[in-house]
């Protein structure tokens, strides 16, 4: 009666009958009779003993195999697990061999996550003579026992963060035997579906190991052994192909050799059973169950691969849209259509296996069909296992070493009448299965990703005729290849995830890839192809196609191509595309701009010659501000309810092209100037914060641009210039819009700093034409917002107070600089880096206006400034030295600039002197300490500006010798030759001999700067040699302004010089006087006269000198100018310039 009434309670008999559940509902049933079995008692009586046989009874007959079910661990303590492993590892060892899979099953549960847990046991498992390492041997009978041990072997490699690892060398071991199993060859006793899932298991075993980060592929042979298995077993089972490779891939420039049989149908590797179907009819039946088991979008994506015809190479090179194909979405274009054609497709897929035809057509059963779908199923997830295994690979190895593999993955232009080789591209364009075509596409952009150093040695603006091919070339021939593939990819796909995957890589592409060392066209025909995808159906498509084109617009901006492809006319090609094929729409969809007060303002503007307008940002500016035509598609995933909106990551992302836009082409955004303003001011003034955003960042790219085209260097011509009037406009909408409460929206700090540096990029003439009362809130509120205690805001607000206190209109401001200084002053001392870092910038641009201020007529500033602020100053600067290179570099260069502004009346106060010698000693210690180059050059940079103070005692302080001795020790010996060349510069400062102390002093000077003219080509570093001229020029122009300071008591040490080393000297001298560097940045004289007459000065300086009675020197440094001056206007044919200086 008991077993009766435990019967009735449990979900036996009828309930079978149910239709099943939905996947999430399949692990209720367990975890009710797991529940009733941990809530039995102990009971010796038959109703207990019955009740616990029926709940085992039903435990086992659960099905645990459906997506939702139970997870495949066993939750236990370290003392139940450490009893059913040795349990487990005894029943292995003692019973029968058919019972080794059922037992093997449990271990592989046991051991899920817990490979930490069972260090103890890893010898018995795991050793030379450990059962899974016998089990998992290629010898071994029983395939089903072989694949359930490396199913063992994986679980034990699977880590959980934060727990310990497999110790060595057991992570090591795995491997091997992983990598073993991948290469061995499927044997005669084994099913396809058992091979696949060993392989499956295999793979998945190196990706634990490799995700786990202990597993370090350091190793030539490994990694290249472990990359041709991936290789092979990412075309395992790919209809139509079956590759030979070598055990080992090697790194090298050369396209890899894979072994393919001549071009005949063929069968795949583990297909060997399937039977013999009619070319032109061949089916594709998938049981219920196996469609259950993969996503929807596995079966509603699969492609068909026709024979194809056509002349498409030549279309699509003119990058013309693909018409809709009467065969459907799933069928790649027909003769006729722009993306055909017979390059499409290499020769052994010519004829493909999986063409989709009616059930009714099959020649084979319905039973085989099933079996066929299943076998495609899982030899469908081998290549996914692989290629998520190649994707782990390529985060643990550094980009260069994989660099080396580039051929064997990366597809290259075949040779003439040769097949290409198999390559990633092959499962993009082959593979049947979406999701495969997807992670082949995930690979392929993790390869490409941060590429941009490799390829940029690509090169084939011009045509290579030579007997071997250049590695530039070959790069880009690669890059070509990837292009057309990619494209072709693109026109074919009719799954709309793997459709995102192949934009986003082209994005990844298109970043890295140097188009500025490319032959044209690459650009236009990604341009052209991605333009209906605007329009497409799928939001995350249309996201991704702009990504695309910010990615265009960015790269190596401004690109000539890319300008004309944004003045190209509107209706070129964007069409409602709602499948792989769109459809044109009309093509004035997008003429639905916003119109605003500003809009004839515009127009002024508008660069001459510029009719057509940009249809990118006409379309950029509908997807932000307009309403959508139609509702949310149950794609549209970022449309929020209610909304009248596109989706917000299509309104992002347009934002964000707008912004590459101002960045890398302003001439074409500046037509659109008012009309941007009105775009960010209704952006800045939504709800969402990632908008407002957005909007910040688009009025910092245009405030930025417009900066740009009124520096001073700036090749845009007056007429071609926004007008000032205009710039103030724009300005004044702003700051009369929600600018100002986005600033002090102190619940979203991120909008509050992206604010302040849109507030920073205002231009300086424009400000001083702004409304008092708008240039006042300016300064008020980043005043204010310094004050704040979120460290973005802060660094912000630090950064825009240094950008402000340059403005022209505000530098003579006495009050205003004072209350920057304490503002700035305050930051120095945040416990932030970065706030320090933005701070000491600041500092340092404020100190530049102090050394401006001081070279004005009007003595005001300098009288009205407090010393008491400038001692504040000093000792913040002299502690900001000591601090992070970050905020060091920065330092120095304020210390350098304030002891530039002291005056005398400072100098002379005894407060002063302390601090003026801890700041210099500041100085000579960051001169001479092994920081980073930047540090050391503005520090050189500094010692420079500290002698340019007439007002300190240089020369006779005791500081003095210290700061030679220093910049001579870097002239000489500094590895870096910028800095060089600015301590150079900096010994050429003192204008008078007595800056220059004693004779010693002054002699030790002349002889590091002769030292540093000989090693003036000793570097190891080849980037150090560019710099070589420039070395050269400041230590010549140095040694000649010393000549022309001489004294008597210098002479003979300059003689003693020149008698060892005058010839390298001269010729030296020689080459400063013919030469010169053209945009150097020292300092340095260039034009011809100016350098002749600093010798000259120096000759006649020498001449001057009233040596002592019988001393030679004078005669004999004479000599030497002379006849330098004379071999070089001898080679110059000029000796009219010699005249009246031979004769004395």
């Amino acid at each position: 009666m008991a077993a009766m009434q435990v019967a009735e309670s449990l979900p036996g008999g009828q309930a079978r009958d149910v239709p099943r559940e939905p996947p999430p509902e399949q692990g209720s049933g367990f975890r009710c009779l797991s529940a009733r079995l941990c809530a039995l008692r102990p009971d010796d009586s038959s109703s207990a003993r019955t009740e616990i046989h029926l709940l085992f009874d039903q435990l086992i007959s659960e099905n645990y195999g459906e997506v939702g079910g139970v997870a495949p661990e066993v939750i236990v303590d370290e003392q139940n697990l450490d009893f059913l492993l040795a349990y487990t590892i005894s029943a292995i060892q003692q019973c029968s061999s058919w019972t080794h899979m059922e037992i093997l099953q449990a271990l592989a549960a046991l051991v899920y996550c817990n490979g930490s847990k069972c260090q103890k046991y890893l010898p018995d498992l795991l050793g030379k003579s450990g059962i899974l390492m016998k089990l998992s041997d290629s010898a071994q009978p029983d395939p089903e026992a072989r694949r359930a041990a490396v199913h063992c072997m994986a679980n034990l490699c699977l880590s959980v963060p934060g727990q310990p690892y497999l110790e060595e060398p057991y992570p090591n071991i795995c491997f091997q035997a992983f990598l073993t199993t991948l290469q061995s060859p499927k044997s005669s006793d084994m099913d396809d579906i058992t091979f696949c899932m060993l392989l499956q298991n295999a793979l998945k075993g190196i990706q634990s190991l490799l995700n786990g980060g202990k597993m370090k592929l350091t190793q030539t042979e490994e990694l290249g052994a472990l990359l041709a298995v991936l290789k092979k077993s990412m075309f395992h089972g790919l209809p139509g192909l079956n590759i030979e490779l070598p055990t080992v891939l090697y790194p090298t420039p050369l396209p890899q050799y894979d072994g393919r049989p001549p071009v005949k149908p063929q069968q795949s590797e583990s297909n060997t059973s399937r039977p013999t179907v009619n070319k032109k009819k061949k089916s594709k039946v998938k049981s219920r169950k196996i469609q259950q088991e993969e996503e929807e979008e596995e079966s509603s994506g699969e492609r068909e691969a026709a024979p194809i015809t056509g002349s498409g190479k030549e279309n699509l090179r003119e990058g013309s849209t693909p018409c809709s194909s009467s065969l459907g979405v799933r069928s790649l274009p027909v003769e006729g259509s722009s993306m055909a054609g017979r390059d499409r497709v290499s020769t052994p897929f010519r004829s493909a296996s999986w063409k989709k035809v009616s059930s009714s057509e099959s020649d084979y059963s319905d039973a085989e069909g099933g079996m066929q779908s299943k076998m495609r199923s899982y030899q469908a997830k081998v290549r996914q296992g692989a290629l998520a295994c190649f994707l782990s690979t390529i985060k643990s190895i550094e980009k260069k070493v994989l660099y080396g593999y580039w051929s064997a993955f990366v597809p290259d232009t075949p040779e003439l009448g040769s097949p290409q080789s198999v390559s990633l591209m092959t499962l993009t364009l082959k593979d049947p299965s979406p999701k495969t075509r997807a992670c082949a596409l995930q690979v392929l952009s993790a390869i490409l990703e941060g590429s941009k150093q490799f390829l940029s040695v690509a090169e084939d603006t011009s045509d290579h005729r030579r007997a071997f091919t250049p590695f530039s070339v070959m790069i880009a021939s690669s890059i070509r290849e990837l292009h057309r593939c990619l494209l072709l990819a693109l026109v074919a796909e009719s799954s709309s995830q793997t459709l995102t995957q192949i934009i986003k890589c082209l994005a990844n592409l298109v970043s890295n890839s140097p188009y500025n060392r490319l032959k044209l066209s690459l650009l236009t025909k990604v341009w052209n192809q991605i333009k209906p995808y605007i329009r497409h159906k799928d939001v995350n498509v249309r996201v991704s196609s702009l990504t695309l084109l910010g990615a265009i617009v960015s790269t190596h901006a401004p690109l000539p191509e890319v300008q004309l492809l944004l003045q190209q006319p509107c209706s070129s090609g964007l069409s409602n595309s709602n499948s792989a094929t769109p459809h044109l729409s009309a093509p004035d969809w997008w003429k639905k701009a916003p119109s605003g007060p500003f809009l004839e303002e515009a127009s002024v503007s508008s660069p001459k010659g510029s009719s057509e307008p940009c249809w990118l940002i006409r379309l950029c500016i509908s997807t932000v501000v307009l309403p959508k035509e139609e509702s949310c598609s149950s794609s549209d995933a970022g449309c929020a309810a209610g909304s009248i909106y596109e989706p917000s990551p299509m309104r992002l992302e347009a934002l964000q092209v707008l912004a590459h836009l101002a960045k890398g082409y302003f001439s074409m955004a500046q037509v659109y100037l008012m009309e941007l303003g009105e775009v960010i001011c209704k952006c800045m003034g939504e709800a969402d914060p990632s908008i407002q955003l957005h909007g910040a960042k688009l009025l910092e790219e245009l405030g930025t641009g417009l900066i740009q085209q009124y520096k001073p260097d700036s090749t845009i011509a007056p007429d071609q210039r926004v007008p000032v009037t205009m710039v103030v406009m724009f300005w004044t909408m702003m700051l009369n819009g929600p600018l100002p409460r986005a600033l002090q929206n102190s619940e979203h700090p991120t909008l509050q700093a992206s604010t302040c540096d849109a507030l920073s990029s205002i231009l300086p003439e424009a400000f001083s034409s702004l409304p008092s009362d708008r240039q006042i809130l300016c300064i008020t509120m980043l005043l204010g917002l310094n004050d704040s205690k979120n460290r973005l805001v802060k660094a912000a607000t630090s950064r825009a107070l240094g950008v402000y206190v340059l403005f022209p209109c505000l530098r003579q401001d006495v009050i205003f600089v004072a209350d920057t200084a304490n503002a700035i002053l305050m930051s120095l001392q945040d416990k932030s880096l970065n706030v320090r870092a933005k701070a000491a910038w600041s500092l340092g641009n404020l100190t530049d206006t102090l050394i401006v201020n001081m070279e004005t007529p009007d003595p005001s500033f300098q009288e009205e400034f407090s010393g008491l602020l400038l001692l504040k100053m000093l000792r913040s600067a002299i502690e900001a030295s000591r601090d992070k290179d970050k905020v060091k570099s920065n330092a120095v260069r304020a210390l350098g600039n304030l002891l530039h502004f002291l005056q005398p009346s400072h100098i002379e106060k005894p407060r002063f002197a302390e601090i003026i010698e801890e700041s210099i000693q500041a100085l000579i210690s960051t001169v001479l300490n092994e920081a980073a180059m930047k540090v050391r050059w503005n520090a050189c940079y500094a010692v420079g500006n500290v002698f340019k103070n007439p007002a300190l005692p240089l020369g006779t302080a005791p500081w003095t010798s210290q700061a030679y001795n220093a910049l001579t020790s870097v002239v000489t010996s500094c590895k870096n030759f910028k800095v060089r060349i600015r301590s150079a510069t900096a010994l050429s400062i003192p204008s008078k001999r007595e800056q220059y102390g004693s004779a010693e002093q002054y002699v030790q000077i002349w002889n590091a700067l002769v030292t540093a003219l000989q090693k003036s080509e000793d570097t190891t570093d080849f980037l150090e040699f560019k710099y070589c001229a420039s070395l050269r020029t400041q230590i010549c122009q140095a040694l000649i302004h010393l000549l022309s300071l001489a004294s008597a008591s210098d002479l003979p040490c300059i003689r003693e010089t020149l008698e060892s080393n005058g010839d390298m000297v001269q010729s030296f001298i020689l080459q400063f006087l013919k030469s010169g560097v053209e945009g150097d940045d020292t300092g340095a004289p260039h034009s011809l006269h100016e350098r002749d007459q600093m010798v000259r000065m120096a000759l006649e300086h020498i001449g001057s000198i009233q040596a002592l009675a019988g001393d030679s020197a004078k005669r004999a440094i004479m000599d030497f100018l002379e006849d330098t001056l004379t071999i070089y206007f001898d080679s110059s044919g000029s000796q009219v310039a010699l005249l009246g200086l031979t004769d004395r």
